[in-house]
């Protein structure tokens, strides 16, 4: 079985979440998305925990697990016995894809280890990935058949902030929930 994780902060769930999470089922037999309880790159704001597992699901995004790290291979470490798969791979844009190949893992290498453990199907996100000649048997190219460049949660924060239109660039069953969370004032529309 291969199983593809999409993983993020889901800050809110965007369209684009879902186009990519619909390109993977086209390749995988399980699209699982993977919220983390921490991140390594970025602070926890927003809607909670639980409010993200919510809009995934009111989303139809599928399975949802939580999971404690937020780097991938700490992901994927943590969820390999869970989906008790053959094959896993992390579904992302293509700056997530940088992100992971030019992560500093503290050690000379440890990305080609890392790759041994999981495969890249990557979305172009504001360009197409090129990945480094020695990775580029587990770095894939996922087809959307869209350009999402301009869809992201920032941006979705920022529009329902700045009071402009917003609901186009998410799920029509998540935007009353969307609503409701991000027009609480004791939350931040930042991350």
């Amino acid at each position: 079985m291969k199983a593809g994780i999409l993983a993020g902060a889901f800050n809110p769930v965007t369209n684009a979440h879902i186009a990519l999470a619909d390109a993977a089922r086209r390749v995988v037999d399980e699209v699982v998305c993977a919220v983390p309880r921490r991140y390594p790159h970025k602070e926890f704001h927003g809607a909670g925990l639980e409010e993200r597992v919510e809009m995934l699901r009111r989303a139809g995004c599928g399975r949802v697990e939580v999971v404690e790290g937020g780097l991938f291979i700490d992901i994927a470490r943590e969820l390999k016995p869970r989906l008790n798969a053959a094959e896993i791979f992390f579904v992302c844009g293509r700056d997530a894809a940088e992100r992971i190949l030019n992560w500093d893992y503290g050690e000379a290498g440890a990305i080609a280890r890392i790759l041994e453990e999981f495969q890249l199907l990557v979305a172009a996100r504001q360009g197409e990935i090129d990945p480094p000649p020695d990775h580029s048997h587990r770095v894939r190219a996922l087809r959307i058949g869209q350009n999402l460049d301009h869809v992201s949660s920032s941006e979705v924060r920022r529009r329902i902030a700045a009071r402009e239109p917003w609901e186009h660039l998410v799920p029509r069953p998540i935007v009353d929930l969307i609503r409701e969370i991000y027009s609480t004032p004791k939350l931040s529309c930042r991350e």
